[in-house]
């Protein structure tokens, strides 16, 4: 069955001259399927140099919205259009402007993980991976890092020339990753390396050996000499990390990080999509004008 449908996939995809995307965080049969499985910086730049008609992206609301703010003339659909992130919009009605009120040389720089609305009111966008980059390449001295206090904390300490102004938003997965869960693996496998995203809270980090981005977890435990790793980032990362490292072991907190909107993708949601081509993200042009803009400075600042 699972084979009959993948190979549906495939014939569809061909027909309607479609590019499939997804995430780390997707589940692993969504990732066997499609033609470019990575973090959200890495795909929204395969989005943008695609010559596809079709764009069906394997993931959460503000990534298909991404897609389609770069690709306007694509067709950008989702196997779950419902799939969503709650830290995207964990930003207090009027702080943006409260925030340009107060600092003359304010740059509002936005987590990718944020809805179009709030790209619209940004200067960049940032991933995890280009954040301290980018803002390090900026010439404002004050910064408003939205929505993520806890990715806009770690860039603080990275750049700490720059005044950055914290918001309250936070990775609902991310945060619940409990110190004495993660103390209790280490126990367990005292030869593991601790490699941390971000967006995790402080405690976890200061208990970390690397801190890095999806892609650059995965990257590091590819090359590293070291043959344990305990990972903190959601779960749906396993796949890719043994598909790249299958020799080496993964182990994840008792209670493992998983993002349920991530793992709403599925293969007959896929399928059904590409038949009817029903959810579709569709954001007007005067939106997707204005959140142009941050998008490509991001990719443009991350060369």
């Amino acid at each position: 069955m699972k084979m009959q449908t993948e190979n549906k996939i495939r014939q569809l995809k061909e027909q309607k001259n479609a590019i499939i995307l997804a995430h780390y965080y997707t589940p692993s049969e969504i990732q066997e399927v499609a033609d470019y499985v990575g973090d959200s910086f890495y795909l929204a730049k395969i989005a943008k140099s695609s010559t596809a008609d079709v764009i069906v992206f394997c993931g959460v609301a503000f990534m298909g919205e991404s897609a389609k703010i770069l690709n306007p003339k694509k067709k950008v659909l989702m196997p779950d259009i419902t799939a969503d992130c709650p830290m995207a919009r964990m930003v207090k009605d009027g702080k943006i402007e409260e925030m340009r009120a107060k600092y003359d040389d304010l740059a509002v720089v936005c987590y990718i993980n944020s809805t179009a609305e709030l790209k619209c009111k940004s200067d960049v966008c940032v991933t995890s991976s280009n954040a301290v980059k980018i803002v390090k390449n900026l010439p404002n001295k004050d910064i408003f890092f939205i929505p993520d206090k806890n990715l806009g904390r770690y860039v603080a300490e990275q750049v700490p020339e720059k005044n950055i102004i914290l918001n309250d938003g936070y990775c609902p997965i991310h945060v619940k990753l409990s110190v004495e869960e993660l103390l209790e693996t280490k126990k367990l496998h005292p030869n593991a390396l601790v490699l941390s995203h971000p967006e995790c809270e402080d405690n976890i980090l200061s208990l970390s050996d690397y801190i890095g981005s999806t892609a650059e977890i995965i990257d590091f435990a590819k090359k590293s000499n070291n043959e344990e790793f305990i990972i903190c980032t959601e779960d749906g990362v396993k796949f890719k990390l043994e598909e790249d490292s299958p020799n080496k072991k993964f182990y994840f907190t008792k209670t493992s990080p998983c993002c349920v909107d991530m793992k709403l993708n599925t293969l007959e949601k896929l399928l059904k999509v590409l038949q009817t081509e029903e959810d579709e993200i569709k954001i007007s042009e005067e939106m997707i004008k204005k959140a142009t803009l941050p998008l490509d400075k991001m990719l443009e600042l991350a060369k």
